[in-house]
């Protein structure tokens, strides 16, 4: 609760842009796996087959402009070339830089798992759209936004970035959406999975990448990334 507390006092503006799977795995040949979503035990969604030879590990941050640009440049490429013949997964782990994604994570991951991937690419895709309005909040607003409920806040906020409005095109209604607004033991718990992110996996800025467990280092985009993981995949 106290990690969540203190990335609520961050915003976007000032934050700085970036310089286990023990098992062994097997691809499957007779599916198409880029229907399949499969939720972790550390809050992290699998994209594929989840006992894929290759599993590749990104951390997003829905404020991330790089973050953004990943999405849209390799979801093609992956779900082409890796995803839908089983040669490896995806996985998504939200990482917390500032209290606004607390807000979008809460609402990536409302509902089934099945329904992350739809929520997280439209939450990228138009990221530039429900960010605008943080350069031209009211005092009122500023005020709702410090709310002292957690619940209270992540409901300001939504509304006030226009993400209620957004997230109403993926089926949810007002209610769906307050019940994971209120959500403060799945903000906790992110929250502490980007601390350990951060601190077991190395990981220092957004988006970042693991290749079976093993950070890649400096890799912060698909141009880096793509010829890493072709030569994983080949």
């Amino acid at each position: 609760m106290a990690l969540v507390a203190a990335l609520m006092l961050i915003t976007p503006r000032g934050m700085a842009q970036p310089p286990a799977h023990a098992a062994p795995r097997t691809a499957a040949h007779t599916a198409n796996w880029n229907a399949t979503v499969t939720r972790t035990p550390d809050d992290g969604y699998i994209l594929g087959n989840p006992n894929a030879r290759v599993h590749l590990v990104a951390y997003i941050s829905y404020t991330c402009p790089h973050c953004a640009a990943f999405e849209q440049e390799a979801r093609a490429p992956l779900a082409i070339g890796m995803i839908g013949p089983g040669k490896g997964s995806l996985e998504i782990r939200p990482f917390l830089r500032n209290g606004l994604d607390v807000v979008a994570s809460l609402l990536a991951e409302c509902g089934p798992p099945s329904k992350f991937y739809g929520n997280t690419q439209l939450l990228l895709a138009r990221q530039r759209e429900w960010l605008a309005p943080i350069d031209k909040l009211t005092d009122a607003q500023k005020a709702r936004w410090d709310a002292p409920g957690f619940g209270e806040k992540m409901r300001a906020i939504a509304s006030d970035l226009g993400l209620y409005a957004l997230m109403e095109q993926r089926g949810y209604d007002r209610t769906d959406l307050d019940k994971c607004l209120a959500n403060e033991v799945l903000a906790d718990r992110i929250a502490k999975h980007t601390q350990q992110a951060a601190e077991k996996d190395g990981v220092n800025g957004t988006p970042g990448f693991l290749i079976d467990n093993v950070l890649v280092a400096d890799t912060y985009n698909w141009a880096a990334l793509k010829p890493q993981l072709e030569a994983r995949l080949h």
